[in-house]
């Protein structure tokens, strides 16, 4: 491979994987923690491998149904990446929330200042800044956030897995050895729609789909390939280094309680981790709303502004900020990037002639249809 396209995917798998540990490494120990107990690192296994076979119908889409949508598509095409493109603007809407909520949880957390109300007002007024900056300056000198955004954020990813891990060590070695701790009481129902609320934290692998103006499909599809088997890598093993320290959140499992583990490791890590989350939480929110207004102002065929769409995103999303809370807002950002998937792979359906593919794609969608319909949040 030469070094231009080596420059040239490495760039291309940027925008997945940022949008991917946008809030994913934040909130996920706790969440499987509470719902499955020692279980965790199996089920983040079967999210993300659920994840990849959806993403492998979107990597499908890239190479098979842009072609066909260039051309002349059939009307069931053109309908089903229609219908796909509206329900990832409301995704997107519910996931700059989203973001944002946890940002908040985060800063506020570790100001003891974490309540409710708190939240709701930051989180209001953080997206009241990006709508100002929306409306009069434009978004696109914040995109530069999405990469140093990635870089801090692995950075305190490598950072929480040393201090785990050698927490885990230590206890291995000691006397009483690791603390067992007990997940939530849940009956197996509950917790496979926990579990199913949690598609968000893998969410973003689709978003090379979009990028087809800066590379070329093959590298779109390393891109989002590459981005989900890094991002997969990364999980499991922050959760297994995790796993010893979670016993000391006395079975109260909060959005925000990987600062407590994190002080639990070493009081030097909460600082560094309430930074990353604030960088990483912005620069996803930002970069979410550029997808979202670019995408609107491509189905209006420009009659809709970047920058009023600006306002519509904002807007919604503080209205959904002020009616959920965090975890709520988790599950239903999960749901609404499932019916996305599973419109896209009415798309990739609706390309393909091969029976068995059809047929593989149609379970995916099963599957999916089961996320959007059933997914709660965790508590």
């Amino acid at each position: 491979m030469s070094t231009q396209k080596s420059t040239s995917l490495v760039q291309a798998t940027i925008t997945p994987l940022s949008s991917i540990f946008g809030s994913g490494f934040l909130v996920i120990v706790p969440i499987l923690a509470g719902a499955v107990g020692g279980y965790s690192v199996l089920a983040m296994a079967v999210v993300c491998a659920i994840a990849y076979a959806v993403g492998s119908v979107i990597r499908y889409n890239i190479t098979h149904a842009e072609p066909a949508l260039a051309s002349n598509p059939k009307e069931a095409i053109l309908s089903f990446e229609r219908a796909s493109d509206l329900a990832l603007v409301l995704a997107y809407v519910i996931s700059v929330c989203l973001y944002l909520h946890i940002l908040s949880s985060f800063v506020l957390g570790s100001l003891h200042l974490d309540t409710e109300l708190y939240e709701n007002i930051l989180t209001t007024l953080i997206i009241s800044v990006i709508m100002f900056i929306g409306l009069t300056k434009g978004l696109d000198d914040l995109a530069i956030l999405e990469k140093w955004g990635l870089y801090i954020t692995l950075l305190i990813i490598v950072l929480l897995v040393g201090g785990f891990a050698w927490y885990g060590f230590n206890a291995w070695q000691s006397t009483a050895g690791i603390t067992p701790f007990k997940a939530t009481a849940h009956s197996p129902w509950e917790i496979l729609t926990i579990v199913a609320g949690t598609l968000i934290v893998v969410q973003g692998f689709e978003t090379p789909r979009y990028l087809g103006d800066n590379f070329d499909s093959a590298t779109r599809v390393k891109a989002s390939r590459w981005s989900q088997l890094i991002s997969t890598t990364v999980y499991l093993v922050f959760i297994a280094v995790a796993m010893p320290l979670v016993h000391t959140l006395n079975g109260q499992y909060d959005d925000n309680s990987l600062i407590k583990l994190a002080g639990v490791a070493s009081v030097l890590l909460v600082t560094p981790l309430v930074i990353a989350a604030a960088m990483s939480q912005f620069s996803a929110a930002v970069a979410d709303t550029l997808a979202a207004t670019g995408n609107m102002e491509e189905m209006t065929h420009g009659s809709l502004k970047a920058k009023f769409g600006t306002v519509l995103v904002g807007g919604g999303a503080i209205a959904l900020s002020w009616s959920a809370n965090t975890l709520e807002i988790l599950a239903l950002a999960s749901r609404a990037f499932a019916f996305y998937y599973l419109l896209q792979c009415l798309v990739a359906i609706s390309v393909s002639k091969s029976t068995t593919r059809r047929l593989a794609m149609g379970a995916i969608a099963v599957i999916l249809g089961f996320i959007t319909i059933f997914a709660v949040p965790a508590g």
